[in-house]
């Protein structure tokens, strides 16, 4: 029996955890070209100012660069071209009804292999207030002194 391969992270946009509150998450695929998928399996892809737009029924992934593949044609797609994300027509109804809503909006979370197919995890998110962003800061800050705490008692 073939083992399954755990999922390999391409590209994470730490930013937005910083920036937002996460609500839900959600897989999915991505349309690329032949030339993208090898620049994004050499981890040549940046998430930090990408965000999900919905236009005709479909939902685009925006703003992300993809950089050119170096071993590739000259007339490569352009590096930071919209991407048709595939999603259900369920999926994408919801999203988008919920994004709508004021305060809220859908940005990609991370790009991952998942066997050999490159998936995007995408969340529906709300945008943290300054003071939630030093909460969020202090507490982790904490979470590290405890861990550093504790490995050191082991030492």
């Amino acid at each position: 029996m073939s083992e399954k391969k755990p999922a390999r992270v391409l590209a994470a946009n730490r930013k937005a955890l910083f920036d937002y509150h996460v609500l839900e998450r959600l897989e999915a695929g991505v349309a690329l070209t032949g030339t993208e998928v090898k620049s994004c399996r050499a981890g040549r892809i940046q998430l930090r100012e990408g965000w999900i737009d919905f236009r005709d029924g479909e939902a685009w992934l925006t703003g992300v660069h993809v950089s050119a593949y170096e071993h590739g044609p000259r007339d490569s797609p352009a590096p930071d071209r919209a991407r048709r994300l595939l999603l259900s027509r369920r999926e994408i109804d919801r999203l988008e009804e919920r994004a709508r809503a004021k305060g809220f909006t859908v940005v990609p979370l991370s790009v991952y292999l998942k066997g050999d197919r490159i998936k995007v995890e995408i969340a529906l998110v709300q945008g943290k207030q300054l003071h939630d962003k030093r909460e969020s800061e202090k507490r982790r800050e904490l979470e590290r002194e405890a861990r550093r705490a504790l490995s050191g008692e082991v030492d």
